[in-house]
């Protein structure tokens, strides 16, 4: 399997899993599926590794990605502020960090 699927995977259940901690402070039922969230984040991260991306690499992206996607569509839902200049910022330290 190329790496870049479970990668893919452990980004998309990380967003998910930080998205829901917020909200999951008034509504318990979302506890689970930030637990499993970041089950799943981490099994997968495991798997890109195990399908050989290096650790500075998927380590990096997942991070980087995961960040950016969290703070755009805490955005659009919860309405905070856009950071666009950190998420430049976090994209930047990314590529200067993988040369």
């Amino acid at each position: 399997m190329p790496p870049l699927i479970p990668l893919s995977v452990a980004i998309a259940t990380e967003v998910v899993a930080t998205l829901c901690l917020e909200p999951a402070l008034t509504q318990p039922l979302l506890w689970p599926v930030v637990i499993a969230g970041y089950f799943f984040a981490f099994f997968f991260l495991s798997k890109t590794l195990k399908a050989g991306m290096g650790l500075g690499m998927a380590y990096g992206l997942w991070s980087a990605i995961g960040v950016a996607l969290t703070a755009t569509l805490a955005t659009v839902l919860f309405h905070d502020p856009f950071p666009i200049l950190g998420i430049a910022f976090i994209v930047a330290g990314v590529y200067l960090v993988q040369k």
